[in-house]
C-alpha cells in the first residue's frame, strides 16, 4: 500500500490512549491502515453477522478472546460492546490495546463519548492526499484526470474506471448508510439531493434553496446534510466573523471531500468533458478546500479552516490558523496568472493587519513563484505547499 501520512499520528496516538479510533468515508483505507501498523493483533470485522451476534449476546465472552487487544472494524454496528470496552481498557491499563474503526461518525463517535471518553485517540483518514499519490508514483499526469479520478484507494490500487467504481460506491454505500441512519423511502430523491449538492460545491449553502430544488422540506435537508457531513462526503467551511465594521456572510460553504464522486455525481465522464464544463473551477476549488482538510486530518487535527467573505462580495477562498495569525489562500483554476487575483488578497491583508501571514495562490498552472507579494502554487506543487504552509 501507499505510506499514508497519518502513519505516525495512529502510532502517536496508540501509544498515548488505550484506544484508538479511526474513522473516515467507507473505502478511504482505515482498515488497510490498522492492519498494516497493527499487523500483530486479531482482526475482526463486526459487519459480519457472526461476529456481530457473538458481540451482541456475550460482549463479554467476546472481548475475552482478545486479551492483547484487537482491531474491531465498523465497531459502531454494535453499540453496546462499547461499555464493556471500557471495563476491559480501564482493568488493563494497556495503551493502543484496541483499534477500533467505523465509517459512520454518528454511531462510532456518540458510542466514544458515552462509554470511553478520555480514553480514545481520534484519527479521521480521507483518502489519498495528492502527495501521497505523488510519492507512490500514481498521480495522474494532468488536472483534469486528477479532478475526474479523485483520490478514493480502489481507484489506484486495481483495474477499475471511476464510471465503473462510483456508482457502486453510490448504490453500496452511501444508499445502506443512508437507510442506517435515517427513514428515506424515495432513495431517488436522495440521490436527486446528492446530486444537487454536487452543484452546489463551493458554493455558500442555502439550505432553503436546496431542499425547494430537490423538494423536500427545510428540515429534511438539514437531515440529510448532516448524515453527509458525519459520512465525510461533504465538509462545511465556516466564515471567518472577526469584525472589521462590515457586514460578513454567516453561511458556511459547502465542499466534497472527493472530487471524483463530485465529478461522477455531475455526469462528468471523461477529461475532455471536464476541461470545458462549467463546474470545473468549483471541482478545482474543491480539490484544494479538500488538500487542506486531508492534512490537518493527518496530523490528528480538528480541520479548523475558514473563508472570508463581506456583503459587498469580496472573498478570500480559504483562511488558515497559524497561532493568532492567519493565511489567506486564493484558489484559482486558470493556467495563467491574473493580476486580478491578488485583490481580494490586498483587502483582507489590509483589514487584518498583523494577524495576517504572507498570502498564497494556488492555481490550475504549473511552478512556484512570488507575484506582487504572493507566494504563487501549481497544482503539482500543492502537496509540498501544503505540507509547509499548515506547519
Amino acid at each position: 500500500m501507499l505510506n499514508r501520512s497519518a502513519f505516525s499520528t495512529a502510532l502517536r496516538l496508540a501509544q498515548g490512549f488505550p484506544v484508538l479510533a479511526i474513522t473516515g468515508p467507507r473505502q478511504s483505507g482505515k482498515t488497510t491502515l490498522a492492519r498494516t501498523l497493527f499487523a500483530d493483533k486479531p482482526y475482526v470485522s463486526l459487519e459480519d453477522p457472526e461476529e456481530r451476534s457473538f458481540a451482541d449476546s456475550d460482549p463479554r465472552g467476546f472481548l475475552a478472546r482478545f486479551p492483547q487487544g484487537a482491531i474491531l472494524d465498523e465497531v459502531q454496528r454494535c453499540p453496546d460492546l462499547f461499555s464493556y470496552l471500557q471495563g476491559v481498557v480501564d482493568t488493563r491499563k494497556r495503551m493502543g490495546e484496541f483499534i477500533l474503526t467505523g465509517s459512520q461518525q454518528f454511531g462510532l463517535m456518540s458510542n466514544i463519548s458515552q462509554s470511553l471518553a478520555g480514553r480514545v485517540g481520534l484519527l479521521q483518514l480521507l483518502p489519498f492526499a495528492l502527495t501521497e499519490l505523488k510519492d507512490g508514483g500514481l498521480l495522474p499526469a494532468t488536472l483534469d484526470e486528477t479532478m475526474l479520478r479523485g483520490c478514493y484507494p480502489p481507484l489506484y490500487d486495481r483495474p477499475v474506471a471511476p464510471g465503473d467504481w462510483f456508482p457502486n460506491y453510490v448504490s453500496t454505500y452511501l444508499e445502506r448508510d443512508v437507510r442506517q441512519l435515517l427513514a428515506v423511502r424515495d432513495l431517488s430523491l436522495f440521490q436527486r439531493f446528492l446530486k444537487m449538492c454536487a452543484a452546489r460545491s463551493g458554493q455558500l449553502l442555502n439550505l432553503s434553496a436546496l431542499a425547494a430544488d430537490c423538494g423536500i422540506s427545510h428540515v429534511t435537508a438539514r437531515e440529510w446534510m448532516t448524515v453527509l457531513e458525519a459520512s465525510y462526503i461533504v465538509y462545511l467551511l465556516r466564515p471567518h466573523h472577526q469584525n472589521f465594521g462590515k457586514r460578513l456572510v454567516k453561511m458556511p460553504k459547502l465542499y466534497f471531500l472527493d472530487t471524483g464522486l463530485m465529478a461522477y455525481l455531475l455526469g462528468i465522464r471523461d477529461a475532455d468533458s471536464l476541461a470545458t464544463h462549467a463546474s470545473r473551477g468549483a471541482l478545482f476549488e474543491t480539490l484544494v478546500v479538500s488538500e487542506w482538510v486531508k492534512r490537518q486530518f493527518n496530523a490528528g487535527q480538528v480541520a479548523e479552516l475558514y473563508f472570508w467573505r463581506d456583503n459587498v462580495g469580496h472573498e478570500v477562498d480559504l483562511l488558515i490558523p497559524q497561532g493568532n495569525q492567519f493565511m489567506p489562500v486564493e484558489i484559482k483554476s486558470g493556467a495563467t496568472f491574473s493580476n486580478d487575483w491578488t485583490t481580494a488578497l490586498r483587502k483582507l491583508s489590509a483589514l487584518f493587519g498583523d494577524a495576517a501571514l504572507p498570502p498564497g495562490i494556488v492555481y490550475g498552472g504549473d511552478g512556484q513563484y512570488v507575484r506582487e507579494g504572493c507566494q504563487v502554487v501549481g497544482w503539482q506543487a500543492l502537496a509540498q505547499s501544503v505540507e509547509s504552509a499548515t506547519h
